[in-house]
């Protein structure tokens, strides 16, 4: 079965305090995991142009960790 990518941004997660990260996720079939591409910004702005392009921002869910700051599909 295929995996769908979902891109997070991060503000100041404990890996890169004061700075904003995007990470990429895959999730598959019953499973869910972070992968070791990301990227490291200085700025939100910098970050969300790294970003792939084409991906819908779903922004914060209820239930996500404060660090997040949206995510991507």
């Amino acid at each position: 079965m295929p995996e769908l990518a979902i891109w997070t941004i991060y503000k100041s997660p404990t890996d890169f305090p004061g700075k904003f990260v995007a990470r990429k996720h895959v999730v598959g079939a019953g499973s869910s995991r972070a992968t070791d591409d990301h990227y490291v910004a200085d700025s939100l702005a910098d970050a969300r142009g790294m970003i792939p392009p084409f991906l819908h921002n779903l922004g914060r869910q209820p239930g996500d960790d404060p660090v997040i700051v949206e995510s991507w599909i």
